[in-house]
């Protein structure tokens, strides 16, 4: 019994309270809603974490987007320029 979580105080490096203490069904049963606390803590952490990341990829794209459209705003004045250029030299 002395290796399993909630059977008794000592596990994890110290007290678990007076439940965890005691061990039996109870200590074993306060174990089993820590750990399901802490799973359900972890996958909505990462939930949260999966959507930033999407959030930011979709920034990223749309600075893209507006960068290669600049440049392409850039290289027709260009291109314009130096069309204008061409004919002030005729």
């Amino acid at each position: 019994m002395g290796n399993e979580y909630g059977s008794g105080a000592g596990k994890g490096g110290g007290s678990g309270g007076s439940i965890r203490e005691a061990g039996g069904g109870f200590g074993k049963m306060e174990a089993a809603h820590e750990e399901q606390y802490f799973r359900k803590l972890q996958a909505e952490q990462l939930k949260r974490m999966k959507e930033h990341l999407g959030e930011e990829i979709e920034h990223h794209e749309r600075s893209i987007k507006q960068h290669k459209e600049a440049i392409e705003r850039h290289k027709k004045k260009i291109g314009q320029l130096k069309h204008e250029e061409d004919q002030n030299k005729k």
